[in-house]
């Protein structure tokens, strides 16, 4: 009897094309385990659909976001004016239409959150390998710090900060990404102790690579997955933050149409006009949602412990 190895051994031979194929590329064999997710992929599809709406706002928006209507003052969703057009979501107590201020919001909290999740994740990236690399006393400086930050609620540090600052959109961003720095220095200092150890890195060493070479070249690349996973994830917190201190007063100020801004002035109205509530607190709720499948689906794919369950 042929034993197993022989088998296959044979079989290999047999079928040349089984021998000479090519291993999978990385890109495909990363498309192949993300695709698999289905929530993940319809979480990209919304998010490549906000995105659109959001840099082509001026094109696709009915009206102008902060033009006032006089003749059509909470008018309901649907409601066709003769001389105006569609109001397809309605219009607000000073007659702007919603879908218009929803679309231009998104471009608003879009634009937020990759400025905070780019601050926050450059920033904690290099605090994070200074500490992986100097884990004697600036390294227990950086992560006490980081400690005390993540021992406050985020929502009260952000108010913090901002009203240290002033109400301001700038400002609320620089405070969203504050608050967002914690989990990036931690989730990097965690990955470069972890890689710091591995051959690669010590033959890197031993062959006189210099510091800055083993911390940006070597090492950083292989600590990018969870990073990845955690910039995903903190988009959506940064665009929950950003309106909540635009319903606090703190962030956006009126008439710029931001999400939180929208429902901070609409809070009066909600009993008879519902829809000017609803609609802003269905796309945060939608966009927070996508960003959240997103980066489950993400994390599935880049970590490899999860694929080989």
């Amino acid at each position: 009897m042929v034993s197993l190895d022989k088998a296959v051994e044979t079989a290999a031979i047999a079928d040349p094309v089984l021998e000479d194929a090519p291993p999978p590329r990385p890109i495909t064999e990363f498309w192949f385990a993300f695709s698999r997710n289905r929530g993940a992929l319809a979480g990209l599809v919304v998010i490549a659909t906000i995105c659109f709406v959001a840099i082509f706002a001026d094109v696709l928006a009915p009206h102008l976001p902060n033009h006032q209507y006089r003749d059509a003052l909470l008018a309901e969703p649907l409601t066709r004016h003769p001389e105006l057009g569609w109001f397809l979501l309605g219009t607000d107590d000073l007659g702007r239409d919603i879908l218009s201020r929803v679309m231009h919001g998104a471009r608003l909290s879009m634009s937020v959150g990759f400025l905070v999740v780019a601050l926050a994740l450059t920033t904690g990236i290099v605090l994070g390998l200074i500490a992986g690399f100097f884990p004697g006393v600036l390294g227990i400086v950086i992560m006490r710090a980081m400690d005390i930050m993540l021992s406050l609620p985020t929502i009260l540090l952000a108010i913090v900060i901002v009203a240290i600052l002033g109400p301001s959109l700038t400002n609320a961003i620089m405070a969203v990404a504050i608050v967002q720095l914690p989990h990036f220095v931690r989730l990097t200092r965690a990955a470069v102790m972890t890689e710091r150890s591995k051959d690669y890195v010590v033959a890197s060493r031993v062959s006189g690579a210099g510091l800055p070479r083993l911390m940006v070249l070597t090492v950083l690349p292989n600590c990018m997955p969870p990073l990845i996973v955690q910039a995903t994830l903190g988009f959506s917190t940064a665009v929950l933050d950003a309106a909540a201190l635009g319903f606090l007063g703190l962030g956006a100020q009126p008439p710029t149409p931001e999400w939180g801004t929208m429902l901070a002035g609409a809070m009066q109205f909600v009993q008879r006009a519902w829809w000017v509530v609803t609609f802003p607190g269905v796309a945060i709720l939608v966009t927070v949602l996508a960003f959240n499948l997103l980066g489950d689906g993400l994390r599935d794919a880049l970590d490899p412990k999860l694929k080989q369950s």
